[in-house]
């Protein structure tokens, strides 16, 4: 995908997956992928280049959908 935005660097108030030194079909880090989820596409490199905080939020939210998941299948008896 070409981008036409060329905005000066003070200029550019958009989100950064919209910056043309950012869209060139480049595979993204598990970081990059979480810094642009939480902090709403401003920013890239917010939680820096160790990769152990993209592993760790990934993680997490597999956790999270594997006990969402079995929650159910082991206290239903409970009731």
């Amino acid at each position: 995908m070409r981008t036409d935005f060329d905005f000066p660097r003070t200029e550019l108030v958009g989100p950064v997956v919209f910056r043309p030194d950012f869209n060139s079909n480049l595979v993204i880090t598990a970081n990059q992928a979480w810094s642009l989820f939480f902090t709403s596409g401003k920013e890239d490199k917010s939680l820096g280049f160790n990769t152990e905080a993209g592993r760790f939020f990934t993680n997490l939210l597999l956790a999270l959908v594997v006990a969402g998941a079995l929650w159910p299948l082991v206290f239903s008896n409970l009731a």
